[in-house]
């Protein structure tokens, strides 16, 4: 046994050793990443953003129907990453699933924009006084469905790998490369809040209120640059091959455990199961955990029972992984089992950032959006750039101002515990749902019993309070998603194991997916049962006669039994605890504290 160890710590100095000889171009290879970066968000943000309002106004189609559709776009989308992940993890390597997702990317945006400059490609011009209007054709919709499936197709590659991609691109063990990533991550938080800022502003304002085509030719352009410049830094890259996917690991243990689910686990199972590491291994070694006492649950530990039909390796692997695992793939599993209550909790959260994102754009078309007595009017989709500000102002205010204090109070490193700030973050999102009905009930109001300032083409009067009422609630938003999404990037980082980063950074996009389609379907189902009664449609095409205020509500109250929910999975949760971490864990946490907000960032892109 001592031997073996010799020899696994032999393997591993040699692991290091090829490490090393990597030659890191690090800050020189950042500006092709961050210049792709930021051309990428550039032509993207905008275009999905203000999604509704192109599918309503030049396809035609009624606020339920292009709701649902952008819901499953971007649950689709997120969904895909899962995909992209494993892909990337097995076969392909994060560089070649960039450069494939990128050109599908900017195949999607040309498709987009072809669509709004060929009139053959969308359906005529609606009158303006017209109740109704002829829809996309059969042709016309699938056109439309082809080029949201290229986008598709390059969310699923690059939302999963262009961090790591970029964090690739520094050594980690040395002081300067964990210097080069955290300014990696200051760039990327800088960049995308730049293209937010630009694309929610002058993008969506030439989309809206110059030209559609040139509105959507742009993005188009700025994808086709992205790529360029990606392809031009090849040179400088440091590629890294894939090593399999963790996705295979976890179900070699879930067929182990179910061949083995009728034996007996040992009375000391620490000792007597199935206990190798293997060289290559850049996990830190976890210890064996006796949380899942349930039952239905102990079976995973069964996986790593030794059996006299299991062959052993003269490396001390297994033979046949199929039908014997280790202890550490056992407890990997139990870190994703762990977590999978809490990322549940996480969909329900995020209706409410779904809510603000799709509906604020419909409040705001049928309330007063001119800029003091000028005509200038802020496009609706432009009001969501609030949230965005509201977070850029608050991360650094609590990371330097609340941080310290609450350290003083708590004793913790961070102030509170990364499950405390999740619980803050719901118990605002709460918060913001009430305001937003509060807000909604008065513009209703007004709009009824005040005189307007004109008519929005096939939805109905324009309210004369100001959409200035709606930054509130955006403001408030961001500072729920600077409390919640922030940490639940730290908790996904932190408790999966080094090798699962990938597919924890899917998991995060897959809970976004999740959330859409629950949006959809929470939309669907209120639209049916209100539609027939005698007060109209909660969610009518007019939100004058909509009550979606009572919409609001609702969604406040499922995020109160979702509280209720995540406290009884926060007071049973255990953090991972490991036996030695890893040089890339204790690197990349002494860079956590900055890198959090950016990562907040990337998975807001939906």
């Amino acid at each position: 046994m001592s031997s073996s160890m010799k020899n696994s710590s032999l393997e591993k100095s040699d692991t290091v050793a090829k490490n090393e000889e990597i030659e890191y171009k690090g800050v020189r290879a950042l500006p092709y990443i961050i210049g792709n970066e930021a051309f990428e968000k550039l032509g993207t943000i905008g275009t999905l953003w203000n999604l509704l309002v192109y599918l309503t106004t030049v396809f035609n189609m009624n606020t339920i129907a292009a709701t649902n559709m952008v819901n499953i776009f971007s649950g689709t989308s997120n969904f895909g990453t899962l995909v992209g992940a494993f892909l990337c993890d097995t076969y392909f390597g994060r560089y070649n699933m960039l450069a494939f997702s990128s050109i599908a990317s900017v195949l999607g945006m040309i498709c987009l924009s072809l669509s709004a400059a060929m009139p053959q490609l969308h359906p005529p011009s609606c009158e303006a006084k017209s109740s109704t209007c002829k829809g996309p054709t059969a042709g016309q919709y699938t056109f439309l469905v082809t080029g949201f499936g290229f986008l598709v197709l390059g969310a699923a590659g690059i939302r999963p790998c262009n961090l790591a991609f970029g964090a690739d691109q520094f050594n980690p063990n040395t002081e300067s490369g964990r210097r080069g990533i955290n300014n990696f991550f200051n760039w990327y938080y800088f960049t995308f809040t730049f293209a937010v800022m630009v694309s929610l502003t002058v993008i969506v304002y030439v989309q809206s209120n110059i030209n559609w085509a040139i509105g959507l030719g742009i993005p188009a352009f700025l994808m086709f640059l992205s790529c360029v410049v990606f392809f031009v830094g090849k040179r400088m890259y440091v590629v890294i091959m894939p090593q399999g996917s963790p996705l295979t690991s976890m179900a070699q243990v879930m067929v182990a455990a179910s061949k083995k689910r009728q034996l007996h686990l040992p009375d000391q199972p620490s000792e007597s199961l199935f206990d190798y590491i293997s060289p290559n291994s850049t996990n830190s070694k976890l210890p064996y955990t006796d949380q899942f006492s349930i039952k239905p649950l102990r079976f995973l530990n069964r996986a790593a029972i030794i059996t006299s039909e299991d062959r052993i390796n003269s490396d001390g692997s297994a033979s046949n992984p199929w039908k014997l695992c280790t202890i550490q793939q056992v407890e990997e599993m139990k870190c994703v089992v762990r977590v999978l209550p809490i990322w549940i909790a996480g969909i329900i959260y995020y209706v409410v950032l779904n809510q603000l994102q799709t509906f604020v754009v419909f409040q705001a078309t049928q309330a007063d959006r001119r800029v003091g007595h000028a005509s200038f009017k802020i496009p609706a989709a432009s009001y969501q750039i609030f949230q965005m500000l509201s977070l850029t102002i608050w991360i650094p205010i609590y990371d330097r101002i609340m941080i310290p204090c609450l350290r003083k109070i708590t004793k913790e490193e961070n102030g509170i515990t990364i499950l405390q700030r999740m619980g803050f973050g719901i118990i605002v999102g709460i918060a913001t749902m009430i305001l937003s009905g509060a807000v909604e009930e008065w513009r209703r109001r007004v709009a009824l019993t005040e005189p307007t300032i004109g008519v929005a083409p096939r939805k109905g009067k324009i309210s004369s309070l100001s959409a200035s009422w709606f930054i509130p609630q955006m403001a408030l938003s961001g500072i729920s998603e600077g409390f919640t999404l922030i940490a639940q990037i730290e908790f996904f980082y932190k408790q999966f194991p080094e090798n699962m980063r990938s597919f924890a950074g899917s998991c995060l996009f897959c809970g976004f997916a999740s959330s859409n389609y629950l949006c959809s379907l929470i939309i669907t189902v209120v639209h049916k049962v209100t539609k027939d009664a005698s007060g109209g449609s909660w969610l009518d095409q007019d939100l004058n006669k909509a009550r979606l205020d009572y919409f609001y509500y609702l969604i406040a109250a499922l995020e109160v039994i979702n509280f209720g929910y995540f406290m009884i999975c926060a007071t049973w949760y255990k953090y991972k605890g490991s036996q030695a971490k890893s040089s890339h864990e204790i690197a990349m946490e002494k860079t956590n504290t900055k890198s959090s907000p950016s990562c907040t960032h990337a998975s807001s892109q939906v």
